[in-house]
């Protein structure tokens, strides 16, 4: 049977304060991977909070997008309502970034239920970028963050300066894993950058997406 991924996408564009708009799934991290996995023969299945759409951040719509990026918008306007999928029968959950994932599935509690589930079952966990809040709830059997003293990574705190969010989030990745005792490595902004501990794979920013697709493949194949 071929290895199965579910990739958990948000359902936000637009902050509750107006601050933040046209915002949504960063589309080079949730198309790059989609299509490594697609292209190992992996089966995907793409599911939101409220299914339906998952909007693309504007900021990563250009010209120079690949053709094929326009295949991954189509299946992002047309996402699987997660109460609806059987996530116990996937490998591997992976979740995409965006500023959108910070407004619900930093909080949402299925997907809660679905990392500790993973965690407890020794499948693999993968986010990318601000994709890492929706690990921040999830708990172990001992009650503490299943992030605790492991090595991980989200956009930088450096980076969303940069990006001149850094005012406008409603919270801070970074700031939120380093509370929960995680063992936060940041690399100099927009690197190519990935930690792997056991079963959880992180990356910084879309510039990771290739390498942690590559991660995610590698672990599956073991």
């Amino acid at each position: 049977m071929p290895k199965s991924i579910l990739i958990i996408t948000t359902n936000v564009a637009d902050s509750e304060d107006g601050k933040i708009k046209d915002n949504g799934v960063y589309l080079e991290e949730f198309a790059i991977p989609y299509l490594i996995f697609k292209d190992t023969g992996f089966e995907i299945a793409v599911a939101s909070p409220k299914g339906g759409l998952s909007p693309v951040d504007e900021n990563s719509l250009n010209c120079s997008n690949p053709a094929q990026w326009d295949e991954c918008i189509k299946i992002l306007r047309e996402t699987q309502k997660l109460a609806d999928v059987d996530y116990k029968n996937f490998d591997a959950i992976f979740f995409p970034g965006g500023h959108g994932p910070l407004f619900d599935l930093s909080h949402d509690k299925l997907v809660k239920e679905i990392v500790e589930y993973f965690y407890k079952h020794n499948k693999i966990i993968s986010a990318i970028c601000h994709g890492s809040a929706a690990l921040l709830l999830a708990k172990d059997s001992k009650e503490d963050s299943i992030l605790k003293d492991k090595k991980v990574t989200s956009f930088t705190n450096e980076e969303e300066k940069i990006a001149k969010y850094k005012d406008l989030v409603p919270f801070s990745v970074e700031d939120r894993l380093k509370a929960l005792n995680a063992d936060f490595v940041e690399e100099k902004p927009w690197s190519d950058h990935v930690e792997v501990d056991g079963n959880i794979i992180t990356g910084q920013n879309p510039q990771s997406a290739t390498s942690l697709a590559e991660k995610v493949i590698k672990k599956l194949s073991n």
